[in-house]
């Protein structure tokens, strides 16, 4: 096989003990950038992710220090389908099969490690968390070469900060630093590269402290009601919100801090 064909579809998933999943798009001779292939790839493994109910949080990375996914893979050919075609048949789940994704019930932390460009800015907008390392860079330059962010990036963008930074990277494809985005509001937190993996591990920490159940079930309120008032939102029956307020995990939680302990989720899952 030759070195090109064994770095086709290169995506890593990889769950720890804490049962907390890893994605590592590793393309890096192309900037972890999505061909075909890596698409399904990716694809299938969000819907493994989907249909495991013991996983708690998710990471989704690009390999190496240069790149989170600079989009589209734009060196091969028949790649992505583009203007009316793109339009008539794009993927239901966005790009990375996660940007316009509304069924994974678990939080999903995007950790930036340099470049998130088009495609990959997008699945950054489709992500829970934002951590990113002082070098990342985001955009969505597709009007530079004639194409539009059609996987959520242009209404999300705008709708996740302020209008006018929104716009002025939209209507530019301007690339804007961390830093910015953390200003933004985009990004929760910017680390210098070595520290990233630290950070992550700390909001994943934060949130492996909550119940499971109300963990999902926040994600899936927030993913399937945003069309909803709050009155509708908190009287739709969601599955994940009946599932949670059914669960013992209610009582040892309020056992547990009434007996000064932190409480003990496994045991009642």
């Amino acid at each position: 096989m030759s070195q090109d064909a064994e770095r086709i579809d290169r995506v890593q998933l990889t769950i720890d003990d804490r049962r907390v999943a890893t994605v590592t798009i590793d393309r890096q001779h192309v900037l972890n950038a999505v061909d075909g292939r890596t698409l399904r790839r990716l694809n299938e493994i969000w819907m493994q992710l989907e249909e495991d109910d013991t996983i708690r949080a998710v990471i989704v990375t690009g390999a190496g220090e240069r790149a989170f996914c600079a989009g589209a893979d734009m060196t091969t050919t028949g790649v992505e389908k583009t203007g009316v075609e793109y339009w008539a048949d794009g993927d239901p789940n966005g790009f990375g099969g996660l940007s316009l994704r509304t069924t994974l019930d678990v939080p999903v932390i995007a950790r930036v490690n340099g470049y998130a460009l088009g495609g990959g800015m997008e699945i950054v907008l489709g992500a829970d968390i934002v951590i990113a390392s002082e070098n990342a860079q985001f955009a969505l330059p597709e009007p530079r070469v004639g194409r539009l962010a059609l996987d959520g990036g242009i209404p999300k963008l705008v709708r996740r900060i302020p209008y006018t930074q929104a716009m002025g990277m939209l209507l530019t494809g301007r690339k804007a630093s961390a830093s910015e985005m953390a200003q933004f509001g985009l990004v929760n937190e910017v680390v210098p590269l070595a520290d990233l993996s630290d950070a992550v591990d700390r909001w994943v920490t934060q949130i492996l402290l909550c119940a499971p159940t109300s963990v999902r079930a926040v994600k899936q309120i927030v993913n399937r009601t945003a069309h909803l008032t709050a009155l509708e939102a908190r009287d739709a029956r969601l599955p994940a919100l009946m599932t949670s307020l059914s669960s013992t995990e209610q009582d040892e939680g309020v056992l547990a801090f009434q007996q000064k302990r932190a409480p003990s989720w496994a045991e009642r899952s």
